[in-house]
């Protein structure tokens, strides 16, 4: 059996491509890596006024039983560009950004529909983090991350070791 996959980076540069208030409020996607691949895309904020970015790494864990899977959780960021310590600004910003995130798990409910029928589970909890103002001055920065559970083929193929393992299965 296969090991199964779901594209995050595609799916949310889908989503931002095509949400009218992502387009409207100019948002651009990126890819980064971190939060250290964040903080150097916070500096396109120059020329862009807002961004999505997925980060091209996954923390997770492999589960060691009957139904062997692995667990994959992605970050995905969302950051807007204010007028430098103007509290009203950043709320708009931060109040745009929960719009942005609702308007996206609109469309993740019903992926999490579509990709169960390929053994794909996305965990139903998906939490909200806005990141405090000191991160970046005159930028509001939110994170939230999407965990899936996918199976995961352990099954023992001696062919793949050069010696002996001595394991009979």
């Amino acid at each position: 059996m296969t090991n199964f996959n779901w594209n995050a980076t595609a799916f949310f540069e889908r989503l931002t491509a095509s949400n009218k208030l992502a387009q409207q409020e100019h948002f651009a996607f990126l890819r980064v890596s971190g939060l250290e691949g964040l903080e150097e895309a916070l500096h396109t904020l120059q020329r862009q006024t807002a961004f999505v970015a997925v980060s091209d790494i996954a923390q997770g864990y492999t589960e060691l039983n009957n139904t062997p899977h692995t667990r994959r959780v992605k970050t995905i960021f969302i950051c807007m560009r204010h007028a430098l310590d103007n509290m009203i600004a950043r709320q708009q910003c931060m109040d745009t950004m929960r719009e942005l995130f609702r308007q996206f798990m609109s469309v993740l409910i019903q992926e999490k529909v579509r990709v169960e029928r390929e053994h794909i589970y996305l965990d139903p909890r998906i939490s909200f983090n806005e990141i405090p103002q000191y991160f970046f001055s005159g930028c509001a920065c939110a994170y939230f991350q999407v965990a899936t559970d996918v199976y995961t083929d352990l099954h023992f193929n001696n062919e793949e070791w050069n010696t002996d393992m001595g394991i009979s299965c």
